[in-house]
């Protein structure tokens, strides 16, 4: 269980960019294949945006074909939750938001690679990237 770090909205305009904003915390999208973490390829961990919370690992990551970063698997049980996503008409989602802070990171499908079987597609804005050795 992670430990919520709670901020009023007007401290996250103030940290984040219009966009990481408007993805993290208005569960905005980016728009497909413009984020630079979709090509990232060298080692190391991603993180929440907004708190520096480690989500995934880059060993972890597969190109899914879709213009967003995927992975296979999370940091550990304790990096994400997700929530139903009802925000489409005609068609459930589910939402991945990080543990500490509650930003929009994205979404997971059943349709990913195994070991896992999932796809979790996640905006590239709502991260960041610190290159380093990951087992």
């Amino acid at each position: 269980m992670v430990d919520k770090l709670e901020k009023p909205e007007s401290y996250w305009q103030e940290k984040l960019t219009p966009e990481a904003f408007k993805v993290t915390r208005k569960k905005g999208t980016e728009r497909a294949g413009s984020g630079p973490l979709n090509k990232e390829e060298r080692s190391g961990i991603y993180s929440c945006v907004c708190c520096d919370h480690p989500l995934f690992k880059s060993s972890d990551k597969f190109d899914s074909g879709t213009g967003w970063p995927s992975f296979f698997e999370v940091f550990d049980e304790d990096s994400i939750e997700t929530r139903p996503d009802r925000s489409l008409l005609f068609r459930v989602r589910t939402e991945v938001v990080c543990a500490k802070c509650d930003a929009h990171i994205g979404h997971v499908f059943d349709d990913g690679p195994k070991p896992s079987g999932k796809r979790y597609c996640m905006n590239s804005v709502a991260m960041k990237f610190a290159p380093q050795e990951v087992k």
